[in-house]
């Protein structure tokens, strides 16, 4: 279905409170155009669309569509959890685009740098944003989290050059066609949808075959190079930039290497090295990915974190534990883990990626687009990190639980706080620190 956005006024967004998807709304706003959405819930996102000017409703039903709407832009989760909404919309005659095919859009004619992989995704493409803006090359931004500075994640630039992160979650990156592709790496994950690691490598093997000019990558990573045997395109080794990388604010061996990507961008752009480095050391970090939050009034310092799968959780640790060691600070970690099929697929993984903290305590699974699986459950996990090893493991039925249970933990100056995960922990370290 071809779509020339100029000829559009009123667009309608399901899920408008994405994060993904919410950029492209903010953008349409921006270029004049009304905007409504629904979403399922209220969030920081939809309160910021509302000062826009977007009209959102709470709910999703498609009587919730006004007439006059001329485009319907859908995330591509209601598939899960509303497929008879998507089918409504599919049927209504209203020209209809999924969240990735509108990045497709967006992006097009454009000099595209896309950023994928299982990890890193969004703090490689905030740190090539933040070197872009610091050289004055004023690229165009999508990112999955709020830039810190822009209080975003969107920035709408007059250059050619648009960063978007590129998710391979049901082969959506596969609707982007960059000049620049930065795979940071790639793992076992979304196997709620790919059947295996061998799907996945297929699917990133298409994203480098519609690839135009450069790949980034590591290509002795033995996942990656069986992907690149036969790529006749330019691959550049990012580790090779790994010695050029600054002193970081931000902590950890997984933020350097995402670093790494960035002044590997900075090099193919022929970005001054000396700007580059700049850039990264003025770098605060993304929204929700390792961010320090703030200290309580009983001295506790606190941290949210988007860690959601083992390596994440893993990583995470070892970079607080570089500022924080082992009988300096007692690190208390409240998990939620994200989709019962990620948890149950990389269950003996998630037994024992939290053995750097000293406390471990989990939420009740945030199942999203998921329905319940008897067969997995915080319980359980639980009881297998405690029969792994010693410290202090609890599972909690609910919110009000776990928050009580901290209280009576009586953390002081000595204590660290993580709240972790892609779902809504982030909430409790909010309500301690207020």
């Amino acid at each position: 279905m071809d779509l020339d956005l100029s000829k559009i006024k009123n667009v309608f967004f399901v899920g408008i409170g994405g994060i993904g998807i919410s950029a492209i709304a903010r953008m349409l706003l921006l270029d004049g155009k009304r905007i409504f959405g629904s979403d399922i819930a209220e969030n920081n996102i939809t309160h910021e669309l509302k000062l826009l000017g977007a009209k959102i409703t709470i709910g999703q039903d498609f009587t919730l569509i006004p007439k006059e709407t001329e485009l319907i832009v859908y995330t591509i989760a209601i598939g899960h959890y509303e497929p008879k909404l998507l089918e409504a919309i599919k049927n209504s005659g209203i020209p209809f685009k999924s969240y990735p095919e509108m990045l497709a859009i967006v992006t097009e004619g454009k000099y595209t740098i896309a950023v994928s992989g299982t990890h890193g995704k969004t703090t490689t493409t905030s740190m090539i944003a933040k070197i872009l803006i610091e050289t004055r090359h004023d690229p165009s931004v999508i990112v999955g989290s709020i830039l810190k500075e822009q209080q975003s994640n969107l920035i709408i630039g007059r250059s050619e050059y648009f960063v978007v992160e590129a998710c391979e979650y049901e082969r959506s990156f596969l609707n982007i066609k960059p000049k620049i592709l930065v795979i940071t790496n790639i793992e076992a994950d979304h196997l709620d949808y790919y059947k295996d690691l061998s799907e996945i490598q297929k699917a990133f093997g298409e994203l480098v075959d519609q690839t135009d000019a450069v790949v980034i990558c590591n290509p002795n990573d033995p996942v990656l190079a069986p992907i690149l045997a036969e790529k006749t395109i330019k691959i550049v080794d990012y580790m090779a930039y790994l010695k050029d990388v600054p002193a970081l604010h931000v902590l950890g061996v997984h933020n350097r290497l995402d670093a790494a990507c960035a002044i590997a961008v900075a090099a193919v752009l022929k970005i001054d090295i000396l700007e580059a480095q700049s850039a990264l050391q003025k770098f605060q970090g993304a929204a929700r990915r390792l961010e320090k939050k703030g200290t309580t009034a009983s001295g506790v310092i606190v941290y949210d974190d988007y860690a959601h799968h083992p390596t994440e959780v893993r990583a995470s640790l070892q970079g607080l534990r570089e500022i924080y060691p082992k009988g300096e600070k007692k690190i208390t970690i409240l998990f939620q883990p994200h989709l019962y099929s990620r948890t149950k697929a990389l269950f003996d993984e998630f037994v024992t990626c939290f053995d750097e903290a000293d406390t471990v305590l989990l939420l009740p699974i945030y199942f999203a687009r998921e329905a319940p699986d008897p067969e997995v459950s915080s319980e359980k996990l639980s009881a297998a990190i405690h029969a792994h090893r010693a410290g202090d493991i609890q599972a909690f039925l609910n919110f009000d639980e776990a928050e009580k249970y901290i209280e009576s933990m009586k953390l002081g100056e000595q204590d660290v706080l993580v709240t972790m995960g892609a779902g809504e922990a982030y909430k409790i370290a909010d309500t301690l620190l207020r």
